[in-house]
């Protein structure tokens, strides 16, 4: 009952000034408010990365270009891997079941008088079953097109709703713009709706060949191979990963002792990374909110100070009607304490609010707050506000009763 009745007391003190709380607190919404919104677009990548990976299996091993230093600079090989790479290690690595060479870029696309704008990804006729996305309508395309450089296309979900609306897709002339100018294709197949794999909405995006895609954007080269493994196992995609490194190395004339100009990573290795990067991003995070947090509260201890000054003469009331130092002591602490509270909730609430406003800005980027971190985030405030209500509420609890009372 004593401590509510210090709670109410100090609610009390803070509505009489609330802007001046608030500016003090400032520093705490901002701190509480940047982390909050960060750590939500953190937790989002990482649950449409795994999302992603897990909807490809864990057998998958990714083939992309190395990165390499010129003039002191890293800079990407982006031509060191070719159409023929993908054929040749489909031949020649026994642990290696299926392969996806695959090229992707953002391009127009227009039927009749509607248009958007799509991710193009040319790929090998692997992709339903690598990727677990099947055909909703049509069907999809075959090796015999990719061989012919066939001018066929299937569509995403959305990329079909964004141009032909109800009205059926199949058939129909669609026109891709490209470096060459824009090209008509055939639309064979529409994909189901998923979502996203990894950091691709693949119901905005257009399939095509490869070799159609490389045609169009004027490409003798590939961006990235996925070869999936015979199984999941560590020892089989190790050996998958060396037979790759193998034959490649032969194929681009690498000699013992060379650096590769190819880079060869199993699926696991790649969250590994990224879970590495999230979590410096995180530290990194954590530390900007620290300094804010740091600013907060010596905004909330300056006012503390002055309310310490104002409430001379009540402290010396208090006092001489019997309340101990620790009572003043008390109030002042859990005074300190409600101002951060506030000021991380007011936090909570503004990266609440931000995340979700990145989310439907970008309708790409997934966000998600998770109670760890608003637990996280507000008990960081509270810690702040008790830390700097210290020296004021000390500075209240050793003021002298008599002296307190003649203060003007």
């Amino acid at each position: 009952m004593f401590f509510l009745r210090i709670v109410l007391m100090a609610l009390r003190s803070l509505w009489i000034h609330p802007l001046r709380s608030i500016l003090a607190t400032l520093g705490v919404i901002i701190g509480v408010g940047a982390v909050v919104a960060a750590m939500a677009i953190l937790n989002g990548m990482s649950a449409r990365l795994e999302e992603g990976f897990s909807s490809m299996g864990s057998a998958m091993v990714f083939v992309s270009p190395n990165i390499e230093r010129r003039g002191g600079r890293s800079v990407g090989n982006f031509d060191s891997l070719k159409l023929e790479d993908a054929d040749a290690i489909d031949k020649e690595c026994s642990t290696v079941t299926r392969v996806m060479p695959q090229i992707r870029n953002t391009a127009g696309v227009k039927f009749m008088s509607k248009s958007t704008q799509a991710s193009i990804l040319g790929c090998s006729e692997n992709y339903p079953i690598m990727n677990n996305h099947v055909v909703a309508e049509g069907e999809f395309f075959s090796r015999t097109d990719i061989m012919g450089s066939f001018k066929v296309a299937v569509l995403g979900s959305k990329v079909k709703r964004d141009l032909f609306g109800g009205r059926p897709a199949l058939g129909e002339k669609i026109k891709i713009s490209g470096a060459l100018g824009a090209r008509t294709y055939t639309v064979i197949g529409v994909m189901e709706e998923k979502g996203n794999i990894a950091f691709t909405d693949v119901d905005q995006q257009v399939i095509v060949p490869i070799t159609t895609a490389a045609d169009n954007y004027g490409l003798d080269s590939i961006q990235m191979v996925i070869c999936e493994a015979r199984s999941p196992a560590d020892a089989d995609i190790d050996r998958a990963k060396d037979e790759i490194k193998k034959v490649l190395r032969q194929r681009h004339r690498i000699r013992a002792g060379q650096q590769d100009d190819f880079q060869v990573q199993a699926q696991k290795e790649m969250v590994e990374q990224f879970g590495s990067f999230q979590a410096i991003i995180a530290v990194v995070l954590w530390s900007i909110a620290g300094i804010s947090l740091v600013v907060g509260g010596i905004g909330i201890m300056n006012i503390m100070l002055v309310a310490v000054t104002e409430r001379t003469r009540e402290i010396g009331v208090r006092m001489a009607m019997g309340a101990q130092r620790g009572d003043v002591m008390r109030q002042f602490l859990v005074e300190a304490s409600i101002v951060s509270l506030l000021g991380g909730a007011l936090g909570v609430l503004m990266g609440w609010g931000l995340a979700t406003m990145i989310q439907n800005a970008t309708r790409v980027m997934e966000t998600i707050t998770t109670g760890w971190a608003i637990a996280m985030a507000l008990a960081m405030a509270t810690g702040v506000g008790i830390i700097s209500g210290i020296y004021p509420a000390w500075k209240a609890s050793r003021l002298d009763p008599v002296e307190a009372l003649r203060y003007e």
